[in-house]
Order: structure tokens, then sequence, then C-alpha cells
């Protein structure tokens, strides 16, 4: 198997491990911090499992498969250890009663079995979920940006702290984060893959949202993979291109590359639910619990996402791979690549 990892030229650590750890906690402490205030969020407790066959599990892009395992004490039921929460934390907005304009966050610990192994990617992913109710009239792009602006503040913020604390560390994000939708972004590069369009974008801009995930684009493929029953990726928006939800994506100085930091969005209501279950031929999730609930009118509309805290934190304090910052299982082969390279992972 080939070693899937980058190793910059000359790299060494700017904190050695035990500056690395303390950094850890202050950025996760000081962004929590922020972000609930920002978006009005109150932290919940977040289950590590849950039953198969309810729909609440992520499905992700659609084919990976969730780790799962039988429940003795309840006749051999079935658990899958969580992908993401996007569903369940809608979920909770309803059994939680949350107010219009309010919203929920949590610390999500996930096993992706299926990831391919690089930089980035791990089989063990730590995010803070977070979830907000919305109304009808904020089912729109302005309402999608005016969400995303808050975010990146939080994330601009974060780095001037890290700095603060850790001068070596120079800040390097732009103050504004630039929004461009999917399908602009194929009429201006066209003939390349999504991840050499996002290099290009994200090169020039330090910081850009792209609105648009999921659905086809003008090759019949789309920008990136979406589930149908989580974000609205149908849905027309004011200047005729179709989309409510979207990535935010920075410039990695470490690893000269387009960083994903975060994915999310405005969530289906009834009708796009319907129409995304038709596209991807999947519309026997209607009798599975979430959905029913949804179709049913019980559960609240709502935006939300998932932000990386590995990712965040590799990303502040500048390391080359997420291995620096989590302890996780990869490759003899990768470790001694990165061994060599300077990069010591935990």
């Amino acid at each position: 198997m080939s070693c899937n990892v980058i190793t910059p030229n000359g790299y060494k650590s700017v904190l050695d491990l035990k500056q690395t750890e303390k950094a850890i906690k202050l950025i996760k402490d000081f962004f929590q911090l922020n972000l609930s205030a920002e978006l009005r969020l109150t932290r919940v407790t977040a289950p590590l499992f849950v039953l198969k066959g309810t729909g609440i599990n992520d499905d992700l892009n659609g084919s990976e498969m969730p780790v799962s395992f039988s429940i003795k004490n309840m006749n051999g039921s079935v658990a899958e250890v969580v992908q993401s929460l996007a569903k369940w934390k809608r979920m909770m907005l309803a059994d939680y009663n949350i107010e219009h304009g309010y919203g929920i966050y949590t610390d999500m610990n996930a096993v992706r079995p299926d990831e391919i192994l690089d930089n980035l990617h791990s089989l063990y992913v730590d995010q803070w979920d977070w979830e907000r109710v919305i109304s009808e009239q904020e089912r729109n792009p302005d309402f999608l940006k005016y969400i995303v602006r808050k975010i990146y503040s939080v994330i601009y913020k974060t780095e001037s702290f890290i700095y603060e604390n850790y001068y070596q560390i120079k800040p390097f994000l732009p103050e504004e984060i630039t929004f461009i939708h999917s399908e602009e972004l194929y009429e201006l590069y066209p003939g390349i893959p999504p991840f050499e369009r996002e290099n290009k974008v994200v090169e020039k801009y330090g910081a850009v949202f792209i609105i648009g995930i999921g659905g086809m684009l003008p090759d019949g493929n789309p920008h990136d993979g979406r589930a149908p029953d989580y974000d609205d990726w149908t849905s027309k928006t004011n200047n005729g291109y179709k989309g409510l939800n979207g990535d935010i994506i920075v410039w990695n100085p470490v690893l000269k590359r387009a960083y994903e930091i975060s994915s999310m969005g405005i969530r289906v209501n009834k009708e796009a639910l319907l129409n995304q279950l038709e596209i991807t031929g999947t519309e026997i999730r209607k009798e599975l619990l979430f959905h029913r609930r949804l179709l049913n009118g019980e559960l609240p509309l709502s935006i939300g996402g998932g932000i990386g805290q590995s990712r965040l934190c590799m990303y502040f304090l500048r390391k080359a791979h997420i291995g620096e910052i989590q302890s996780s299982i990869w490759p003899i082969e990768m470790i001694d690549v990165c061994k060599k390279n300077n990069i010591f992972l935990l």
C-alpha cells in the first residue's frame, strides 16, 4: 500500500509535545466558549452510538460503512458508532424544545473505518457538532452567509488568541471570508478536478466558503458528495444556482493546499428531503424514524454543521499531520515516513 502523506520540506514542529498538549486545551476552551456565545448555543451531551435502522446515523457520502455491534441485553439489537450527528442534533432541537434563534452544540467523537488515511484524515473524528433553530424566512443564502461569517469570526479570533500565547505562530488568515458557489468555481476553472479548483481559489483568497455541495455540476458530477437527508443541496437560490450548504476552507501554509475546516448548511425541509431522496434513489428511507419525524412536521427547520477539533488545532499550531494532535492508528509505512521527516505522530 502506498503511503498517502505530504512531507513539507524542512518541517519542524513549532511547539514541543508538552507545549502542544497545553495549546490544544487552550484552543478548544477558547473556541467553544466563543462559538457558543456567537451562535447562542447550549452544550449538550452526545451519544457515541445509535441504534441501526433508525436513520439517525450519518451516511456521509452514502458509501461509508459504520462500525456496528450487537447489544446482548437488548435481544441482539444492533448499534452503530456514529459517523457524525447531523440528524441526531435536529431531533434534539425538537426534544429539548429549543427556541427559534437558539441552538445546541456538542463534542462529537466518531469512528470512520473507511477513511483514506493521510495528513488530514484519521479513523478517529472529533468535531464540535452544532445545530440552531431557524424560521422559513431564514432558509436563504443571505442567512447562510450571515451564520458563516459568525463562525469565521470565531476562527479568526482564535488564531489571534494563539499568537498572543505563542508569538512564534504568526497569524495568516484574512479578516474576511470569500463566498463562491461551486458552479461559479466550475466555470472559473473548467477541466480540472474539484480539489484543484479549491486549491486555486483558496490560495488566492486565503479563506473561502464554497456554496452548493452535493448537487450536480454541468459535467454531471457533484463538487463533493453529501447525504440526501440533512443538508439542502437542491433548493434554488436567487442567482439561479442550487444549494443552501457548503464548506469553510482555508489555505494551509504548512501543507500548501486547501484545507477544509467545516461542513455545514441549512437543513432539508419536507420538500427538499423528498426531492433529494428521489434523486439519490433512497426513497426507502422515508420509513426510518428520523425521516418519519421530519415528514410528519415534528422537527424544526434548522441550520447546522460540524467543525473539526483536531483539524482546527492542527491548523492553528501549524502541524503537518493530524496525528500530531490526536492519538489514532496509522500504517507503519506512514509512521516511518513521517518520522524521517520530523513529523512525530502521537
